[in-house]
């Protein structure tokens, strides 16, 4: 499902994100393009997990337009704090930017990972995952997602069996450490 979201683009490879060594602290600021070319610069970088009042995930297709992993499944919003942001302040920001509703939202983990994407670059990030409960209208930006749709666990389990290789790398590792630790806490379970 797509409704359409009355933003312009709101990601540009020039944007500056924060550069962190294997501890989250900060080294530095580079672009957006760099960061995510060939191995990757490790960066800092958030996940968002939103929950209905029906016990369903939103999950969304990445718009083709995505430099890595277009038209993957994934988790409600993801993307980077930008230079002088806070992390909080950028998760409410892309909330608003990508999906049109702005939300409460509970830290749950941070974790590091680095996945590659064909010849096309990395992600090798420190994220911070969180979750939220909404029940806004979803005014999704067409600029970031191709698709989206809310979805039970009981669903969501059988697609990641059949069909893993539809989604994101960060997405199957963020999504198997809630499945096994945050459920109850999330309002899942």
């Amino acid at each position: 499902m797509l409704r359409e979201h009355n933003k312009s683009k709101i990601s540009s490879p020039t944007e500056q994100l924060i550069l962190v060594d294997e501890n989250d602290a900060v080294q530095g600021y580079q672009s957006k393009a760099k960061c995510h070319a060939g191995a990757g610069l490790l960066h800092r970088a958030f996940s968002i997990f939103i929950i209905n009042d029906h016990k369903q995930l939103l999950i969304q297709k990445r718009s083709h337009k995505k430099r890595l992993w277009p038209l993957y499944w994934s988790n409600s919003c993801c993307s980077h704090p930008r230079q002088g942001e806070a992390d909080l302040a950028a998760t409410q920001r892309r909330l608003q930017e990508e999906l049109g509703f702005m939300t409460p939202l509970k830290f749950l983990f941070k974790f590091q990972y680095h996945a590659r994407y064909k010849n096309k670059g990395s992600e090798f990030e420190i994220c911070s995952v969180y979750a939220g409960r909404s029940g806004a209208l979803v005014q999704a930006n067409p600029d970031e997602i191709a698709e989206w749709k809310f979805i039970s666990i009981t669903e969501l389990e059988r697609e990641l069996i059949s069909f893993a290789h539809h989604f994101s790398p960060w997405f199957k590792l963020e999504w198997e450490r809630i499945r096994q630790h945050y459920l109850s806490e999330i309002g899942l379970a």
